[in-house]
């Protein structure tokens, strides 16, 4: 597939409440996979030095445009790790705020959508707080031993989540459209 592939997939089913979350790492992994921007294909870009691993499954929402560069990146809250190139659609219930090489990297925060173990989970209240904290440890010291460092500044509500879900489609849609140069 494509790396085009990937942006013809809709960013999500209830937009910007439930969204599409491609997944590159599934929980509990040390490698760190990525979408190669070239080929479409998954790709190992390194194996994490940190004893820490994914505390759930990460990955991508498509046909958005973070403030770094990237697409909006995407933690999934699940019992049991996916796979990578795996799609969920995922409630949006939060987002954990971070910056990493001066750039603000947030993570939306969600679970999966249809999955009835899942049900209740409608915000950061309703999850258990020591899971959050795991969530924000590893964010802060997975890339220590690597020498770099990140900076964290904590979960914010659904509402602020939802409202950077449509600012980076919004990114995505005009950073599209063709310019007076490009032609």
């Amino acid at each position: 597939m494509s790396r085009d592939k990937f942006n013809e997939i809709s960013p999500g089913t209830n937009i910007p409440y439930v969204v599409n979350s491609i997944i590159e790492i599934p929980k509990g992994r040390r490698s760190k996979f990525e979408l190669d921007k070239t080929t479409g294909l998954f790709r190992l870009d390194r194996y994490l030095a940190s004893s820490s691993h994914y505390p759930g499954d990460y990955g991508f929402i498509p046909q958005t445009l973070a403030e770094d560069g990237d697409a909006l990146d995407v933690l999934v809250m699940v019992n049991e790790p996916t796979f990578t190139g795996c799609l969920i659609e995922a409630r949006v219930i939060g987002m954990f705020r971070m910056m990493d090489k001066g750039h603000n990297d947030y993570k939306i925060f969600g679970v999966p959508n249809t999955d009835p173990l899942f049900s209740d989970y409608k915000t950061l209240d309703d999850v258990q707080t020591p899971f959050l904290r795991e969530v924000e440890h590893f964010f802060l010291t997975y890339k220590q031993l690597e020498g770099a460092l990140t900076e964290t500044h904590g979960w914010v509500t659904s509402e602020e989540a939802i409202a950077e879900v449509r600012a980076s489609i919004n990114r995505f849609v005009e950073n599209r459209k063709p310019r007076i140069n490009d032609a």
